[in-house]
């Protein structure tokens, strides 16, 4: 792990952010001409980590496969109801080749960005897609035998999980790569995880992905573990990723590997060398906007929520501002960010946009800024740079009901983090659609015989409060719906016995 415990990842939907940027300067841009000004802000708002979406090559082929798929671009004119030809690039994740895209500027055009985010203590995260490549990989014509094969009868019984691969030395039938729960991407052919030339040669890819960044998000990174590659495929593999991870960190032994991972597989991926895994179970409990699966869910050991990646929203999931009330939202932020684990933001995200880009597309729409969440980001931001979230000891607190018969204490999510200064927050949520109340049980066992001030970091309000009260009942609470507070715990006065 790295020596940053709780570390906090934005990402970029890089195309999007350089179209945006070509408006500005009234030409086409590339990675060099990102203002130093945007780094600098990254790295003031308390990021360590930037994880640049699709920067690496594509192909004709895959953009072709997006701009005449009919279901796709019906989402895309949803997106961009003005939708021109060039804003459909092809899917990032329809690799042609592990070197950075010519229209960004190339390999060395991504060196020298690196080199100017290291300049300001950020680290860059890119792509690595393992389950599969581009129609129009260059392994296709001279290594097909990478690929997952298809006979006639897969064809005629699955149309749309094969495609004939047109090659010069004759075309060869390949599967699409898939989830076992959908049917093909036709933009992608299928890797065969059954061959190890297959594993050696994506060992030999991250290998050089491992000279270009410090980490990698690992696309759907489930769906070559060998049990999930069997249930899909009928083909037997070994394991990749404890070999893969391993070779790597070998050569760069603080690179990092991080999961996007489904089906409660996120425990076995940490297992396998990965230092975060995405927490899509958090993420769907908050959805459902009930406090206690929600807080059971924070039970699990320390060591596994470390290396969960907390998120509210990313490239495939829809915007949170779309999918949160106002004030849900922001309870959501706060018992996603204020846990433990990477802190997983996305571009949008603070500005409270509402249109999912899709990855095919090189541009999004032109939305108003919720200048509220922005504010609010703000403020959370802010206490995320605070040492004891960043560096210090998280405790999940109990609530208990604040009179017989009160049944709203459930309702709440309780946190402390303890610095390693001695500093105190207490973070409160009420994650419930009405007025509740509780007690909450503190952690901290010298709070007797003083006053304490309490101070909302994320508001205006303070409070003082009896030590020996806190001590012996708890704080109490009695908060509207939805309600989140972040507490600094101060000492006011000391009072002898």
């Amino acid at each position: 792990m790295h020596a940053l415990l709780d570390p906090s990842l934005y990402q970029i939907n890089t195309r999007v952010w350089l179209t945006e940027l070509s408006r500005a300067l009234g030409r086409p841009a590339a990675l060099d001409d990102v203002p130093d000004a945007k780094l600098d802000r990254l790295a003031a708002m308390g990021f360590d980590w930037v994880w640049m979406l699709s920067v690496w090559q594509t192909g004709l082929a895959g953009q072709q496969v997006s701009r005449h798929h009919r279901e796709w671009r019906q989402e895309f004119e949803a997106t961009l109801p003005d939708l021109q030809e060039e804003d459909i690039a092809g899917s990032g994740f329809a690799i042609t080749g592990y070197t950075v895209h010519q229209a960004l500027g190339g390999d060395a055009a991504l060196a020298r960005l690196r080199k100017r985010l290291r300049t300001r203590g950020l680290r860059l995260m890119l792509d690595f897609v393992p389950n599969h490549t581009g129609l129009d990989h260059p392994w296709v014509a001279d290594y097909p035998e990478y690929y997952l094969p298809g006979t006639e009868l897969d064809l005629e019984r699955t149309p749309q999980n094969y495609t004939w691969a047109r090659r010069q030395r004759g075309d060869v039938l390949l599967a699409h790569g898939r989830d076992p729960y959908f049917p093909g991407w036709p933009d992608t052919l299928q890797l065969n995880y059954g061959n190890p030339a297959t594993q050696e040669a994506m060992i030999e890819a991250l290998l050089k992905i491992a000279g270009q960044c410090d980490g990698v998000r690992c696309d759907m990174a489930m769906l070559v573990l060998p049990e999930v590659f069997e249930r899909t495929w009928g083909v037997q593999a070994q394991p990749f990723w404890p070999q893969a991870t391993q070779r790597v960190r070998e050569q760069v032994p603080d690179f990092c590997f991080m999961a996007e991972v489904y089906w409660d597989l996120e425990w076995t991926l940490q297992q396998q060398g990965f230092d975060y895994t995405y927490d899509k179970r958090l993420y769907d409990r908050l959805r459902h906007g009930h406090a206690r699966p929600v807080r059971e869910h924070f039970h699990a050991g320390l060591d596994y929520q470390h290396k969960l990646a907390r998120f509210l929203e990313n490239h495939d999931e829809p915007r949170a501002a779309a999918t949160f009330s106002p004030g849900v939202h922001e309870a959501a932020a706060v018992i996603s960010f204020l846990s433990p684990g990477l802190r997983f933001f996305y571009q949008g995200q603070f500005q409270g946009r509402m249109k999912r880009i899709s990855p095919h597309l090189c541009r999004g729409p032109d939305e108003p800024i919720d200048q509220n969440l922005e504010q609010f980001y703000d403020r959370l931001l802010a206490v995320l740079r605070q040492p004891a979230v960043r560096q210090g000891n998280w405790q999940l607190l109990d609530c208990v009901p604040a009179w017989d018969g009160n049944w709203t204490w459930d309702c709440f999510l309780t946190f402390a983090w303890q610095g390693p200064g001695g500093e105190r927050l207490l973070v409160t949520v009420n994650y419930a659609p009405h007025q509740s109340q509780c007690y909450v049980r503190l952690p901290f066992t010298d709070l007797g015989n003083g006053q304490w001030r309490l101070t909302d970091m994320l508001g205006h309000a303070t409070y003082d409060r009896e030590g020996n009260d806190l001590q012996a009942r708890g704080l109490y609470l009695d908060v509207p719906a939805w309600q989140a507070t972040v507490f600094s715990l101060t000492p006011r006065d000391l009072i002898a016995a």
